[in-house]
Parts: C-alpha cells; structure tokens; sequence
C-alpha cells in the first residue's frame, strides 16, 4: 500500500515537472514571437520606409513599385517568422520539426508568389514598362497581364507540391493519359481562348472603343481569357465569349475619323425655283462654314422630285465620333436648317395625297353650292 502512494507521488512529481517545462517553454515561445512582432513594427514602420524614400529620389520607379508589391508581404513574413521560431524553440520532436519546416517553407512561397502577382497586375509599373518598349497597345496588356498571373500562381502550387514531396512529374504524365477526355469537356473553354487570342492578335478593337455587332452594341471594358465585357449604353454590363466575339461582323465606331450625317429634305411643290435654288445654296455654305462639320466632304442638291414634295439630298460628316457631341451638332444643323427655311419662306413637306375628278357632276354631287358636304356612300351613281 505504502509503495503504491509511492508510485503516485512519484508519477504526480514528474507530471508537474514536465507542465513547469512546457509553461517555461511556451512562455519563451511567446516572448520570441513577441519580439518578432516588435522587429515587424520596426522594420515596416522605419526602416522600410526609409529604404523606399531613398529609392524615390533616385528616381528608380521599378524597384519603387517592386518594393510596394512586396510590402504587405513583408509584413506578413515576420508574423510567420515568429510563429516559426517560436514553434521550434518548443521540444516538439523531429517529427514535429520538420512538419514546422514544411509549412514555414510553403508559406514563404505563398508570399513571394504574392509579390510577384501584384507586381504582375495590368495597372503595375512592370505593364508600363512593357507598354512603352514594346509598344503594346491597352487590349494587350490586361491579357498578358493575366497570363503573367497564371504562370506566377501555377508555378508557386508547383514548388509547394514538390516541398511536400508531391510528384509534379507523375502528375503532368496522367495528365497525358486524360487529355483527351479533358479537351473534349473543355473545348468551348479552349475555343474562348482562341478567340480571345485572334482578337487580340488582330486588334479588331482596344479597351474603351465602342462597338457594335450583330447582337450587342457598347464600350469594351475588359478583355480575359474566356470572355470580352462590354457595357451598354443602358449601363448593362454584357458578357461575351471570345469565340463568339471574334466570329461576329464587328462594327468600330471609335475608329471613325468622322461621322456621316445624311437624309433628304423635302419642300413643298409650290416652291419656286429661284427660292429653292438659294435654299440650296445657303443651305451649302452654312454646313461648309459650321466648325463643328466637316468642309471636305459636303453634299447639298435638289435631287428628285418625291410624290409629294422636291426632295434635297444632304450628305456631310461630323468632326467629332463622340455621340453626344454628335447628336449636338446634328441639332445645331437642324436648326439652321430651320431658320433658311422660315427666312426664304420655303415650307416642309408632308406626305398627302390629291384626287382629280374628271366627271365635274361627281363633285357636284360631294359638294353641294350650299357647301355642305354629301357623304360619299350617299352618293347615287349617274344613270
């Protein structure tokens, strides 16, 4: 009896013992992780900033931009360093150790592969140095800019699976053995991809060009990899696959030098000729003298004779493509229009119709000479 309450003071001791370790450890552990915490503060706080001043008034716009990219994380780097520490100061065992090992390396991937996403994006300093010595235009730069993403993101899964001792290789060779499978459930993918190269490519339109096709009419805000968005004057965003897109009759209104406004103004017959010359011809010089159409292409005759007017043909282009500014003008001219017309005392015509009777007894028969008039089903047939 006596040896067995020995045996549990015993056991009681060296389980108290073993809890004072691991107290004393875990509280090191978070003294060191405190450290680092403060180290973070300091680092990010001054010396960082001190480091990126400097790189400012050298005018180095990369390595400015290179060090915002990697700012946050930094930041977050020192939290995982100190987590690291800690956790290995601890008497975790190897096993253990190396599984901390393991995950420190696999995060530290993860943040330099975060850096270099943001250093990748298409409003970063590295797309504008591709922009100005390349002479890329806007539509190409968020595409690569997109693949330059992918790449950076697949090879950081990449290095992670080899850290955790995955087989890349293995996996790249079964995916030999489903290619097939996998190109057939994904070829309207792969045909969006195509698309969106041809287009790209082919420069049918760049970001911000208004364009219309068959089914959709917009300004382009954005090109990826499957699809192109257009926002529609409604301000409905439209989504549409590239391989739609690159197959469509793309009309690009952004690329017109000048816009074209023509239609035919008819004037009434009893118009006569010498005012519808100097309608005509006034009509001429105000588009010819207005700043806001164009003098080298303007196109004002009497045409045709309509069926119920003397029509004038105008043809003339715009100085501006912008709508708004279009519809303006177009205003200002109907306008002006307006004023010769009502100066000249020239009227508009409207569609009619005139009936002539050959039988003056019909007439008769309609209107009375009281001027009362006979309804037409009233009226008898001559015998």
């Amino acid at each position: 009896m006596f040896d067995k309450t020995l045996d549990v003071v015993y056991d009681i001791n060296i389980y108290d013992l073993v809890n004072n370790v691991n107290i004393k450890a875990a509280f090191v552990a978070v003294i060191i992780f405190l450290l680092f915490l403060l180290m973070r503060k300091v680092f990010t706080g001054y010396i960082f900033r001190w480091i990126l001043a400097h790189v400012s008034r050298s005018n180095a716009v990369l390595a400015e931009k290179i060090l915002l990219s990697f700012e946050k994380p930094v930041r977050i780097f020192f939290i995982i360093l100190g987590f690291y520490f800690a956790l290995r100061y601890l008497p975790l065992g190897d096993l253990h150790d190396e599984m901390v090992s393991k995950l420190f390396r696999s995060a530290v991937i993860v943040l330099i592969t975060w850096g270099l996403y943001d250093l990748c994006g298409s409003h970063s300093v590295l797309s504008e140095e591709i922009r100005e010595k390349l002479k890329i235009d806007n539509i190409l730069i968020p595409f690569f800019s997109k693949v330059l993403r992918f790449i950076v993101i697949a090879l950081g899964i990449v290095v992670i699976a080899q850290e955790w001792d995955y087989n890349v290789s293995g996996f790249v060779a079964g995916l030999g053995l489903g290619g097939l499978a996998f190109a057939l459930a994904a070829k309207d993918a792969i045909a969006n991809i195509f698309g969106g190269i041809v287009i790209v490519i082919e420069k049918p339109f760049l970001i911000g060009d208004w364009i219309a096709t068959p089914n959709i009419e917009g300004v382009v805000e954005d090109i990826t990899f499957r699809s192109t968005k257009v926002r529609a004057f409604d301000q409905s965003l439209i989504t549409v696959p590239n391989s739609t897109l690159a197959s469509d009759i793309i009309t690009n209104y952004s690329r017109m030098g000048k816009r074209r406004i023509t239609f035919n103004l008819g004037v009434t017959y009893d118009t006569p000729v010498d005012k519808l010359k100097k309608c005509v011809e006034e009509i001429k010089q105000m588009l010819l003298n207005h700043p806001g159409i164009h003098p080298e292409t303007v196109f004002v005759f009497f045409n045709t004779f309509g069926d119920s007017s003397l029509d004038i043909f105008l043809y003339f282009f715009t100085n501006t493509t912008i709508w708004k500014e279009y519809l303006a003008v177009r205003e200002d001219v109907n306008f002006e229009i307006m004023k010769i017309l009502e100066r000249e005392g020239i009227s508009v015509a409207f569609p009619s119709r005139s009936i002539y009777f050959e039988n003056p007894d019909v007439i008769k028969r309609i209107i009375p000479d009281n001027g009362a008039e006979t309804p037409a089903h009233q009226v008898a047939p001559k015998e």
